[in-house]
């Protein structure tokens, strides 16, 4: 779908073609003015100006320097036999194409369906090129194998309107690649809306997606425009996907595939030029499966898959990300002690990086403005036994466990009964030392 004006002075010619334009499901403005055009072209932005080059009081030279003045417009002349030079003229001022009258509405068509795939393979270029950088993008930090792959993908698709599905668990980061999706796109300088599907009631989830008229329901005392047609032009996440009921699921899919909506109470079709992004933390195939999720509706989100990578799946990552949110948080010890360092990779992490972040908050206040040591941190890690390379041994006399609190007991006493240095010692936290101390009825 693109933007056109249409500029020629007769109203005939200007109604035939935004007919037929219009039935190629483009949005397309005519005037038989050219002052006029040349307003619409200062105030709006349209992909082709199609512009009959002859016209009374302005010429359409004047409509063509107009036109290439916008950039990522391009500018058809129509022109009558006789001026063909004046259009070959034209062409090398910089218009991209001209059509001799009379010409089939057909090659027209054809004419701007080049224009527009030229438009979007630069487009095409240029933002990917721009993407390849992507590791610059502020808050998606990090630079683990996982995550690499993720920008790469998020890279590839973002200057395209491919529809993507984005799917991990919670606190994987799906809305920031949302984001990331739509600033790295044509659509950037557009709205970016997100809308929580699991969070209303399939009632008001309607009424938010696709507005309503005044009186559709109780307390509908006007007309409300949906997050549908505030997105248009942009970018819609419809986040947490797999909550919706199957009638608005079928709602959903007229919308992808017609590209268009009736407000809730209201009969009038509304066209919406919207990039969609789902994501969910379940696995749309086993709701499927279930009968919980749509096959059609399924297939029309999943045409560009990413899978958002767990922070497990990414630790080389949680020492900047850390240092990140100590950051935001304003607190000046940014640096993790090493065995807090430890701790952070031990541990694995269920609620991803949401978790983490929290984490680090709750150990901020606890900290009372001190360097953070593994005290504040209430982390559950699975207290497997010590393994050292000296405990071999000791393995072999009297078994794994026996050798564990040997050699704890030896660390105390080489530390003089400092934890803090026993625990170095033996290259584990303090909290774990405690507990494996406790575990083998060892005081304090």
């Amino acid at each position: 779908m693109a933007s056109i004006l249409v500029v020629d002075d007769e109203p005939k010619m200007t109604s035939l073609i935004c007919g037929h334009l219009e039935d190629a499901r483009h949005r397309v403005t005519t005037t038989t003015s050219p002052s006029e055009a040349l307003q619409l072209i200062d105030k709006h932005s349209f992909d082709i100006v199609v512009t009959d080059l002859s016209m009374p009081e302005i010429s359409g030279m004047v409509v063509l320097d107009a036109g290439l003045k916008k950039e990522g417009t391009e500018v058809i002349m129509m022109t009558a036999y006789g001026t063909v030079e004046t259009a070959v003229e034209a062409m090398k001022k910089g218009a991209a194409d001209y059509l001799v009258k009379p010409f089939s509405l057909d090659e027209l068509q054809m004419v701007i369906n080049r224009l527009l795939e030229k438009q979007k393979l630069k487009s095409l270029s240029s933002h990917y090129r721009n993407a390849l950088d992507i590791r610059a993008y502020g808050k998606f930090i990090g630079s683990a194998s996982a995550t690499e792959q993720t920008k790469r993908m998020i890279a590839q698709v973002a200057a395209t309107d491919t529809t993507v599905l984005l799917t991990g668990g919670s606190g994987t980061g799906k809305e920031l690649a949302a984001r990331m999706v739509h600033d790295l796109s044509p659509r950037k300088d557009q709205p970016f809306i997100a809308v929580n599907c699991a969070a209303l009631t399939e009632t008001l989830l309607e009424s938010e997606l696709f507005g309503h008229e005044k009186g559709a329901f109780t307390g509908a005392v006007g007309r409300k425009r949906g997050r549908f047609e505030l997105a248009d032009g942009g970018t819609i996440l419809l986040d947490e996907i797999a909550e919706t009921s199957p009638g608005m699921q079928s709602k959903l899919l007229r919308v992808l595939e017609e590209r268009n909506l009736v407000r809730v109470g209201g009969v009038d079709l509304i066209d919406v030029d919207v990039r969609v992004v789902a994501a969910t933390n379940r696995s749309l195939k086993q709701e499927m499966r279930n009968g919980n999720f749509r096959e059609d509706l399924f297939y029309r989100l999943n045409v560009f898959p990413i899978r958002m990578p767990s922070l497990v799946e990414r630790k080389d990552d949680i020492v900047g990300l850390s240092r990140y949110f100590l950051e935001q948080l304003g607190y000046p010890h940014t640096d993790l002690a090493a065995e807090v360092k430890d701790l952070f990779m031990r541990y694995d992490w269920p609620g991803n990086i949401r978790e983490l972040k929290n984490v680090l908050e709750r150990a901020v206040i606890l900290s009372g403005g001190e360097p953070l040591t593994v005290d504040e941190f209430s982390l559950e890690i699975d207290d497997r036994p010590l393994v050292a390379g000296n405990s071999a041994g000791a393995v072999a006399s009297s078994g794994l466990e026996s050798a564990e609190k040997q050699m704890i007991l030896d660390a105390l006493e080489k530390a003089g009964g400092n934890k803090t240095e026993a625990a170095r010692l033996l290259k584990i936290t303090r909290r774990r030392l405690y507990s494996r101390m406790k575990a083998h009825g060892i005081s304090n």
